[in-house]
Parts: C-alpha cells; structure tokens; sequence
C-alpha cells in the first residue's frame, strides 16, 4: 500500500505596529500506512518458556538459541524472517509562536514551538510488536517537545562617538539563541530475554525487547555532578525470562541545548566600488557544556549515562573583499 500523509495548519497574523509583527499557528501532521519492521516468524514464548524452565542452566530453549522448530506460523523452514510492511502509522501537533521586529538598527525574529511527535517505527532499524504493532508506538525519534530560537542584528551606533568614519561605521552584532528540550532517549534490552528471538531480525541486530519500569515519573539528574548519570537507572530492572519489559522504547527526553552563536562584523567601504568585510565568528560562545547520546542499553555498563557532548567554544576569524 502506498503511504500517504494528512496535513493541516491554521494561522493567525497580526501586525501589532510598523515594526512588530506577530502569527500564531497550529500544525499537525498525520501518516498513515508508513512501512515498518516486522518480524513474520516469531518464537512461541510458552513453549520455550516451559523448555527453559525444565533445566536453566543449559536450556534446549533460551535467550538468544531458540530453535527454528518453535517459530510460527511458518516455522523451522523459514527461521528469523522480518518484512517490511505498511502498517505503521505517525502522528505530529504542535502550537507555534513567530515574532518579527524592525526597527532601525535592530532586527528580531524570535520562533517558539511546543509539538510532540509519535509513531509505531521511526525507521526501518525499529521493529514493530510482532503480535501487536500498537504496543511499539510511543515518542518519535526526532520528537523536539519544545524549542524557541531567537535571531538578532544589530548595527552598532559607534559613530556617534566621533572618530574617523572609515573606522567607526559599518559595525554590527549579530546571533542566534536557541533553547530546546532533548530527542528521546532509546531505551532497549539486547539479551533477548522475551525468548521472541527477534534480536537479530530486520536491517539492524536491535530487537523489541526493553527492560521493566517501575513506573511513576523518570528522574532526571545532572551529568556534571551525577558521575555523568542523566537519568536514574534504578528505576528499571530486567525483563523475566518470557516476557517484554514494560518500558517504552522512548518515552522521556534527553539531554536540550542552550546554546549562543555570536558575531561581530565590521564592514568598511573604500574608493566606492571596494567593500571590506571582517568578521569575529563564536559558536557556543560562553562554552556551555551540551550533553548528548544518552545510553539506553539496559545490558551496557554506562547505562543511563551520557556519553558524548557536542562541539566546545569555537571561535573563527574571516576577511572578505568585495569590489
């Protein structure tokens, strides 16, 4: 079947005064028959189950050795065998703020958005319940519940301090600002202890299992006083032997950004058709620490732990002469 998708949008625009200009929206989207990883061929839990149970230390059925013969419906000829199939479904709303002024010398525009975003599978790596494709569903990967962007630029009144005009005109101040809460942390369990034998089905070893959740609000902490520890990894224990955990696969978010990019340009004019540009260029320019790939591995020992951080201060210098 061929995916398709829904989108509506409803704005309202009001220009507040010569300078300022404000919309407020709300946009959603909606995806239909969007094609996922299925495993077709799954492990009869129960019947493995009770093998295993008749001798735990060296089981004729356990995690990650199931034998084909207990595969259905198609059994041991077929073995592990995921499909693609279009029976995934997305879902995406959000409220948007936009605000523009000019004035002068300065110029704002300023970008709000509180969204969620969710689905069955964010890519053909995930795989989808097997028996229930709805249980998979939760926080998309690139679900963003809320980020606000601020653009500035301002040219500097320098000159009213007098002074040469080739060295006090043309300076100007200008960045971008931007808050946003994390994309989902991927919470899984790679020890296939469900006993569906799904770890190694589709394009990627990922299987559906996930450990158990104890429920209630997850904790998050502080990666630079928790030992590197974004969230509280005790609330999540592994899952029994023959069943899923009840952990969702992604259901809080990870690490946000708080970042400033900053420039400060001066542009000098010169024998009238040569233009000079310099230019002082910061990204992160306070040199906030910005946390990321947070490990949803319940089976790694830096479980819950965040194990990288985007780029350090970086500044650049740039002269560029136009004639």
């Amino acid at each position: 079947r061929v995916p398709y998708a829904e989108q509506y949008e409803l704005s309202i625009q009001r220009q507040i005064s010569a300078a300022d200009l404000l919309t407020l929206s709300y946009v959603g989207t909606q995806g239909h028959r969007l094609l996922v990883s299925q495993e077709a061929n799954p492990v009869n839990q129960a019947a493995c189950l009770a093998l295993y149970n008749l001798n735990p230390s060296s089981p004729t059925c356990g995690p990650n050795s199931e034998p084909n013969s207990l595969r259905a419906p198609f059994g041991a000829n077929f073995g592990s065998d995921a499909f693609f199939s279009t029976i995934g479904k997305s879902s995406y709303n959000s409220a948007q703020i936009d605000f523009k002024h000019r004035s002068g010398p300065l110029q704002i525009l300023l970008g709000y958005t509180y969204g969620k975003a969710m689905d069955d599978s964010s890519g053909f790596g995930e795989q989808v319940n097997p028996f229930n494709p709805s249980l998979t569903r939760g926080l998309s990967s690139y679900n963003e519940p809320q980020n606000f962007v601020v653009s500035y630029s301002y040219n500097l009144p320098i000159a009213r301090l007098g002074g040469p005009k080739m060295v006090v005109d043309g300076w100007q101040l200008s960045g971008i600002t931007n808050y946003s809460r994390g994309l989902p942390v991927y919470i899984y369990e790679n020890d296939d202890h469900s006993l569906l034998g799904t770890d190694n089905s589709g394009p990627m070893p990922l299987g559906i299992d996930t450990p158990n959740f104890s429920g209630g609000a997850v904790k998050i902490m502080n990666p630079r006083t928790s030992n590197k520890s974004y969230f509280d990894a005790s609330k999540f224990s592994a899952e029994p032997i023959g069943q899923l955990g009840t952990a969702r696969r992604k259901f809080f978010s990870g690490p946000g950004l708080d970042n400033y990019n900053m420039a400060l340009l001066k542009n000098t004019v010169f024998f009238e058709r040569y233009k000079l540009q310099f230019r002082a260029e910061f990204f992160n320019v306070f040199n906030h620490t910005q946390f990321s790939s947070v490990n949803g591995n319940f089976n790694s020992s830096t479980f819950g732990k965040a194990t990288g951080a985007s780029n350090p201060r970086i500044g650049q210098l740039a002269l560029k002469l136009s004639f």
